[in-house]
């Protein structure tokens, strides 16, 4: 059936959706025309003749969501928890040399937690869904010298720029 721009399909969304399709039936068996209905609930006038033709074999049962979209999920909500709860004691708990959850890694974590297989890919869409987003370590050196980069710019850098005097020769890189 498609859903209007804006409308995002989830359960609200679907529930949303039957709810105009009970107005509209509403609407038609007080006798109004499809075209009105449509002009009325601001939809097409092929959805209104689909709800009139549903509701003519089906009653309104026939107006039911469908239910959810898409593939039904392969990790149940007691097992999302155990995977968050196996990532959030870190990646050297289960082994992993570093602190870096990548992509690879929890795809194995899940596979041995809770017997289902992914692919790297699908999994990033899996954290999303769990609150989790893609972090990058920042790239400075522990032993940096802060005070030093501070002196480095402001005296050296600025002699380095300096142009050289008129009366000098050219230089050449």
């Amino acid at each position: 059936m498609g859903n209007p721009k804006g409308i995002k399909r989830d359960t609200h969304a679907f529930s949303v959706l039957e709810q105009r399709r009970r107005e509209g039936a509403a609407l038609l068996r007080k006798g109004m025309k499809q075209a009105e209905v449509a002009r009325q609930l601001k939809v097409s006038a092929t959805s209104v003749s689909r709800w009139a033709r549903a509701l003519k074999q089906d009653g309104i049962r026939g107006l039911r969501s469908a239910g959810r979209a898409g593939r039904k999920p392969r990790l149940s909500n007691r097992q999302k928890v155990r995977v968050r709860r196996v990532l959030m004691e870190g990646p050297e708990a289960r082994g992993y040399g570093t602190s870096l959850w990548t992509l690879p890694r929890i795809t194995r974590v899940i596979q041995e937690v809770c017997g289902v297989s992914y692919h790297p890919a699908h999994v990033s869409k899996l954290l999303s869904g769990l609150g989790w987003s893609c972090q990058r370590p920042s790239k400075k050196a522990m032993e940096r010298d802060e005070e030093a980069i501070r002196r480095w710019k402001r005296y050296t850098w600025p002699a380095l720029k300096k142009k050289p005097a008129a009366n000098d020769e050219p230089s050449y890189s």
